[in-house]
């Protein structure tokens, strides 16, 4: 067989390889080692890992603790990602964030008028805020604070209309021209919103806008008072997690 023939064979088994590893994948919502995807598909060890590392670069795959599991540039291969499976993965990528961050991660979202609290991740040390009130309590948590910070005036003006700025604690903030603002466009996020004990007494948190079009978003996280001191440095961390594949899970919902 001459090199002209070869050549298009070996691009053809190699890109056959890649999607039964992809396929492999997509059956461990949860990630899969290497030695299980290529035991799985019956690919050498060191084939599987070559392209693996491919995948992974392409985003096609994502690779944590080890973990292999299906990435954005999957998503992006359908026109449509059912809600069930979108929300699968944001669930998945908030339980990565918090365990990184050893913080409780929540992302919340203004949509048709309202502050919608629309997952949430624990973290040991760190649970999840109460949502009992998270609709009506913009004010006070720092995902409401940073959403509120986004909308328009007049958006500002009917949400805090709808829901007044109650007290939940002794720390809660109670006038409007207290709420920061940002910019819906440009460096959003250069400085996290935080909050101290606003929400509830004992919790601290912090939050950086996800600004899609005219989506608005936020990811939050939330601390024990008892581990205040490291709300900088956790919402520093958390600036730089929130890249592509958070904004495409967020707003596939």
């Amino acid at each position: 067989m001459n090199r002209a023939t070869e050549a298009p064979t070996t691009l053809i088994a190699s890109a056959q390889r890649a999607l039964r590893l992809l396929e492999a994948a997509a059956r461990y919502p949860s990630g899969a080692t290497a030695k299980q995807l290529a035991r799985d598909t019956g690919l050498a060890l060191g084939t599987t890992y070559h392209l693996l590392r491919t995948l992974v670069h392409d985003r096609y795959l994502e690779r944590h603790e080890g973990l292999y599991c299906t990435g954005p540039a999957v998503s992006g291969l359908s026109r449509e990602e059912s809600p069930a499976a979108g929300r699968s993965r944001l669930d998945r990528l908030l339980g990565r964030i918090a365990h990184e961050l050893a913080a409780a991660v929540h992302f919340a979202r203004y949509k048709d008028g309202e502050v919608q609290l629309v997952a949430a991740a624990a973290a040991p040390g760190a649970p999840t805020v109460d949502a009992r009130n998270f609709h009506a309590a913009a004010h006070a948590h720092a995902a409401g604070k940073t959403l509120l910070a986004l909308m328009s005036a007049e958006e500002r003006r009917t949400h805090l209309h709808r829901y007044p700025m109650v007290p939940f604690t002794p720390y809660t903030l109670r006038e409007p021209a207290h709420l920061p603002l940002l910019p819906r466009h440009g460096p959003q996020r250069a400085v996290p919103i935080t909050q101290y004990q606003e929400y509830a007494l004992g919790a601290a948190g912090a939050a950086v806008p996800i600004v899609l079009g005219s989506g608005l978003a936020a990811v939050a996280v939330s601390l024990p008072m008892s581990q205040a001191h490291r709300l900088p440095q956790v919402a520093a961390q958390l600036r730089v997690r929130v890249g592509d594949d958070l904004v495409t899970a967020a707003f596939g919902l």
